[in-house]
């Protein structure tokens, strides 16, 4: 499969990395992909010029990324999405999957983060994402855990929940089935897109519980009686 994926910090090579290994074909998109910027080193990651040369995968400009992809991945900060992906172009994202693993935080008074008022309330990013790309297929994934447990949840002994939300039925059963491939198994699906609310509202909890517990490599079971 071919993917899209805008956004080359520390999420997007560690999920281009991971897919690479499993046969896919990978294109991280940035703003500006010039060997200057390559070298430079990335939030939480290495320069994508060493990243190209490990993996094999490509890096152009968001446009570029979204519109080689079959799937798109959204893996850029929250507060620059929806900026990012009109940059990747509407028409490069319709009638594809976009997986949006971004969350809304603000890290302006320091840690711990708080969730940006302008992606809370009756509303979340997913949903915009969605209403400002009404021909995409946005599915919340992946946003609740750390990018090393995205592609490997065996880090976290026993078993735990991928949370999973968006409007097509479709659609999320291809984002089970690419969390599938690298060994996920329980899912809580939160039904319509209206679950992202939810899904990024747990990112305060999920880094409470890292700070208090000294490890990222924490996730949530849903249990019912």
């Amino acid at each position: 499969m071919r993917i899209g994926m805008i956004g080359g910090g520390g999420v997007g090579q560690t999920l281009g990395a991971a897919l690479i290994a499993k046969g896919h074909e990978v294109v991280i998109g940035i703003r500006n992909p010039s060997a200057e910027e390559l070298a430079k080193p990335r939030a939480q990651a290495e320069p994508l010029a060493e990243w190209v040369a490990k993996t094999g995968g490509k890096v152009g400009t968001f446009a570029e990324a979204a519109a080689s992809g079959e799937v798109v991945f959204n893996v850029t900060q929250g507060a620059h999405s929806l900026e990012a992906l009109q940059a990747a172009g509407a028409a490069n994202l319709s009638g594809k999957v976009l997986i949006d693993v971004a969350n809304p935080l603000d890290f302006s008074a320091g840690m711990p983060p708080f969730l940006n008022p302008a992606f809370t309330g009756a509303t979340s990013l997913g949903e915009q994402i969605q209403a400002a790309f009404p021909e995409a297929k946005v599915v919340k994934a992946f946003n609740t855990v750390a990018a090393a447990v995205m592609v490997t949840p065996g880090l976290i002994p026993g078993d735990h929940d991928l949370f999973v939300s968006g409007n097509d039925g479709a659609a999320k059963e291809a984002v089970k089935d690419i969390a599938r491939g690298f060994g996920w198994t329980s899912f809580a699906d939160l039904g319509d897109l209206v679950g992202a609310r939810a899904q990024e509202a747990v990112l305060p909890v999920w880094v409470r519980l890292w700070m208090t517990g000294g490890t990222h490599l924490v996730n949530l079971k849903v249990v019912r009686a």
